[in-house]
């Protein structure tokens, strides 16, 4: 098995001519779209034919643009694929002018003769909530007679320093015990089995910032600069309101999402203080152990191949339906999976769309921790989320953010209960805790990244944020989060150049959509444990409806009312029922010690 992924699918390279063919064929699209929006005729035939150039102008461009994106993420440097990028973001500046202008052109229409349009053609039918949401998009686009201006700079703005930032990242290279390693390989060792390892390659990792921090915060900075002053083009009151018109959710969803979190927060920092008693620490978790590995019995923790991390997940993930192991199968034996760190690739972890071939490329750093067996199991829902919308109009993919994080979750969920069925008492604990990390990373650490956004952007409203600002709103952050759950003497105040979800254009807060994901999944989950192999279906019908409608309406197909805290609370009294077993198991060891 090969551990790199295939790109062949895209271009053969980058002097394939069919780049350029695609090239031409955009090219001709948007004076052709252009000319369709001045024609005159009726509504009908305007909507059906600019959905259909619309259609093959967003696959076309986004073909281009993740050939150039996928070679980049795995070599940061890579020149052509640099060069095919800064032409994709030149031509969208014109592509993403024809986008608003059809959007003003469904805002013009009245609500009425929309509605009647889309009610007379099967072919909008089909796309009639992206329609609607175009209409209300219509209110917030900037005056016509600027936007080409705010896009054309943005290319040398907020673009340009959202690239600076993942070169700055996939090229820094950090001296750990007298080598110099990448940066994702440095910060993979937080799960290693060895303390002084997790401890000396966290000091290491602080010390390597120093060299990007100032460049980081100007990135942070002229991102965060350019959405203040996008917002007021576009008539939004904050760039929250702005994210969460964009992720279909609104401002009650996420009251009662945060106030159900808070309230559990003394239950997580329980449990990472006990965890930091079975770790030998007596204030709190240091950072640097917030992943440690916690031993099985006598023996060490173990690590697993990439094959053996296969051979789980098709077990595993198997047990819902047995196509997911096919499909499981399928990425792994035709290279979709680009697995370990390397110098230039980055660091974390994703999964992207192909729709053009209806496959998925996924992106990891494996080093074999049990952690990173959950980590495929979540990119890989990524990817069954994206078989489950295969033929849909590209228009009705576009899951909004709260609602990406579904499959994902459900299969870390599955993944985490199918390890513990029948697991000797001496290895539950370690499993346990695999889980409750990445639950404290999703609601606890999520949380501090949304109080630490919010500030960032207050700031920013007065004057450009300096490194050691940067680094103490960080370390504020974690304290209203994480509380007496972290040892105070060993935080991280360079979280806010390590996650480049900070960094991306356009898209505020992509933050709080975890916590969604995590707590929306697990409430799914509990309809399959009621429901059983009768709620596969109903399961694949509700990833593939997640770009077809309102959030809470979406939710409410399942008989889940996220507008109510109460749900919110149901999902964490999951985890915190987990945490009680930890602690107790927890105290069981350190009483036999």
């Amino acid at each position: 098995m090969n551990d790199t992924w295939d790109l062949s699918v895209f271009y053969n390279d980058f002097n394939d001519p069919r780049i350029e063919a695609d090239f031409d064929k955009i090219n001709a699209l948007i004076p052709q779209a252009q000319a369709l929006l001045a024609s005159g005729q009726d509504a009908v035939a305007v909507l059906e034919q600019g959905a259909d150039i619309l259609e093959t102008l967003q696959g076309t461009l986004g073909k281009l643009g993740s050939y150039a994106n996928l070679t980049r993420a795995t070599d940061a440097a890579n020149p052509p694929a640099m060069q095919l990028m800064d032409r994709v973001m030149q031509l969208s500046v014109p592509a993403g002018m024809l986008g608003n202008a059809f959007s003003r052109y469904v805002g013009s229409l009245s609500a009425e003769a929309l509605e009647t349009a889309i009610a007379s053609s099967e072919k909008l039918s089909a796309i009639g909530f992206s329609l609607r949401r175009a209409r209300d998009a219509a209110q917030h686009q900037a005056a016509p007679e600027i936007e080409e201006w705010l896009l054309r700079m943005s290319l040398d703005g907020a673009n340009a320093f959202s690239t600076l930032r993942d070169q700055l990242d996939a090229t820094l290279l950090v001296d750990y015990r007298g080598e110099q390693l990448p940066l994702s390989a440095v910060r993979g060792k937080a799960e290693d089995p060895d303390p002084q390892v997790r401890r000396d390659a966290y000091l290491a990792e602080l010390e390597a910032y120093k060299k990007i921090e100032i460049p980081m915060a100007a990135c942070l900075n002229g991102i965060k600069g350019q959405g203040l002053t996008m917002i007021r083009a576009e008539h939004f009151d904050s760039i929250l309101a702005e994210s969460l018109f964009n992720s279909n959710m609104d401002q009650e969803t996420l009251d009662a999402m945060w106030t159900a979190c808070r309230e559990s927060f003394p239950a997580f920092r329980r449990y990472l203080r006990k965890k930091g008693e079975l770790l030998g620490h007596k204030n709190g978790l240091p950072f640097y152990d917030l992943f440690a590995p916690l031993q099985m019995g006598d023996a060490p923790a173990k690590t697993y191949t990439v094959e053996e991390a296969r051979q789980i997940l098709l077990r595993e993930l198997g047990k819902f339906t047995p196509d997911m192991a096919a499909f499981i199968d399928h990425a792994f034996e035709n290279r979709w999976i680009d697995l370990y760190p390397r110098p230039g690739k980055g660091g974390g972890a994703f999964c992207a769309g192909v729709e053009h071939v209806e496959q998925s490329r996924v992106l990891t750093n494996f080093t074999g921790s049990l952690g990173d067996v959950s980590t495929l199991a979540h990119e890989l829902g990524h990817a069954w989320h994206n078989k489950c919308m295969s033929g849909l109009p590209l228009v009705m993919r576009e899951a909004p953010m709260p609602l990406a994080e579904t499959a994902s979750i459900f299969n870390e969920t599955l993944l985490a209960n199918a390890l513990r069925e029948n697991v000797p008492q001496d290895q539950l604990l370690s499993l346990l805790d695999t889980d409750l990390q990445n639950s404290t990373q999703v609601v606890v650490d999520i949380y501090s990244r949304f109080l630490f956004e919010s500030a960032v952007i207050e700031g920013k409203k007065t004057h450009n944020l300096s490194v050691d600002e940067l680094k103490q709103l960080m370390l504020d952050a974690q304290d209203q989060s994480y509380g007496d759950g972290l040892d105070p003497e060993y935080r991280h105040p360079y979280m806010w150049a390590c996650k480049s979800h900070y960094y991306i254009p356009g898209l505020g807060f992509y933050n709080f959509p975890y916590a969604f994901g995590l707590l929306f999944g697990k409430g799914v989950y509990a309809q399959y444990l009621e429901k059983g192999a009768s709620f596969v279906p109903t399961y694949n019908q509700l990833l593939r409806s997640c770009g077809s409608d309102m959030v809470a309406d979406v939710a409410k197909s399942v008989g889940i009312d996220v507008r109510s805290a109460d749900f919110w609370r149901a999902s964490l009294k999951t985890i915190e029922k987990d945490i009680d077993l930890f602690v107790s198991l927890a105290d069981a060891r350190l009483n036999a010690q």
